[in-house]
């Protein structure tokens, strides 16, 4: 263990910081950890947000992660409702307030914010979908049976399609790209959530922009690029997030789309490391720069940044993230890996009965997977890419499983 460390500060109250502190504990460091949470709320989960919170299955209270013991107990700082500013690597310190910190090790884990509409954010009844606050505001509105209209066919997006509908409510989701998730999983793939919406009575509308949102105080109506409008009392704006690194401007760290970091997530100073959201590093496994934004990276990289910062530059191990999430949506468990490939291969299923999966290769390799309703292979599918098996290997294995 790096012994020149003896008080670090983790900025960022999310899933990534929550797993770095963890892990500095169990990896026995006994120093001083300085937790710094932007939110007044105790560190929650944020995937049920959209999900069970907004159905009523759970409240806002149960996806907290940890009670005030659980910090105190492993002696660990937390300043919830406390923003850090701006960083010095020269002193090692970190603003926060009116305070200024000193560090000998810092993780940073700041994630990211949804994107709004700004020129309507004084509207009542426009909302995104990040936080708590959101979730229970959106909840509330769900109650009054709103027309609801989803600008941006996403994962967040799709999810608050599939929960309203759950409520019974009339949804439209509109998107500007041909297929819902196009960027993330694929035409074809984003061609059978299509079906998936459409098929649970939700009004898909893509390839169409929002050009307007009419309303006298509140929101009435959402006007298109074609001409039509939409009627709505609800808007959920889904257009994806932007990186938290506006605090990191001025520090000397390169912010491109996120905080540039190497292949072991350091951030370009020996005692500075990153994980979650906001972290774009050089995946070995793809042979690309990339961010990622799902709840798996944020562990897996919360912990290796934790574990790096510990070890130090000269035994730091690279990550090599597959990108991993799932999606919960009309009853149906949605699952990707990996990255999408120049062919692909329908393995098991059928697209059309929301149960399939389909692998994606480039070369002679499997890079990604994509599922409904088919947990085991597609987490096979995973182990593969993480072994980076070859094609023919991974069609062997999957018929064998």
């Amino acid at each position: 263990m790096n012994a020149s460390l003896f008080r670090i500060v983790v900025v960022g109250g999310n899933l990534a910081g929550l797993r770095a502190v963890e892990t500095l504990r169990s990896e026995g460091f006994d120093g001083s950890i300085v937790f710094i949470n932007g939110e007044r709320e105790l560190p929650y989960d944020r995937p049920p947000l959209s999900k069970q919170v907004l159905t009523g299955e759970r409240s806002p209270e149960e996806v907290v992660y940890r009670d005030q013991k659980y910090y105190d107990d492993l002696r660990i700082d937390l300043r919830s409702g406390q923003f850090a500013s701006s960083l010095d690597l020269h002193y090692q310190t970190v603003a926060v307030g009116n305070e200024t910190i000193p560090f000998d090790g810092l993780i940073v884990a700041t994630g990211a914010s949804a994107r709004a509409f700004p020129k309507y954010q004084g509207l009542e009844g426009m909302h995104v979908m990040r936080d708590i606050n959101d979730a229970r505001a959106i909840r509330a509105a769900f109650d009054g049976h709103p027309r609801v209209v989803i600008i941006g066919a996403g994962f967040i997006g799709s999810e608050v399609a599939a929960s309203a509908r759950a409520a019974g409510l009339e949804v439209t989701i509109v998107e500007m790209l041909a297929t819902p998730m196009i960027g993330a999983i694929g035409e074809e793939m984003g061609k059978a959530c299509a079906k998936l919406h459409i098929d649970n009575g939700t009004t898909l509308r893509c390839g169409t922009t929002v050009t307007s949102i009419e309303g006298n105080g509140r929101v009435e109506r959402v006007c298109l690029d074609d001409g039509s409008t939409i009627d709505a009392d609800l808007v959920v704006v889904g257009i994806g997030v932007i990186p938290n690194v506006e605090w990191l401007a001025d520090s000397g760290l390169t912010v491109s789309n996120g905080l540039v970091c190497d292949g072991t997530l350091n951030a370009g100073h020996p005692v500075v490391y990153a994980g979650g959201d906001l972290v774009r590093w050089p995946n070995y496994l793809f042979d690309a720069s990339m961010r990622c934004e799902h709840w798996t990276n944020a562990v897996e990289q919360g912990r290796l940044a934790a574990r790096n910062l510990l070890a130090g530059r000269e035994n730091s191990r690279p990550y090599g993230g597959t990108c991993y999430f799932w999606s919960d949506q009309y009853g149906v468990r949605i699952q990707s890996v990996g990255i999408v490939g120049k062919e692909s291969k329908v393995i098991e299923g059928s697209l059309s009965d929301h149960k399939f999966v389909v692998f994606h290769r480039i070369g002679d390799r499997i890079v990604g997977a994509f599922g409904m309703n088919s947990p085991k292979l597609v987490m096979s599918a995973k182990m593969m890419i993480e072994k980076r098996v070859n094609w023919d290997d991974a069609l062997l294995m999957a018929h064998s499983s």
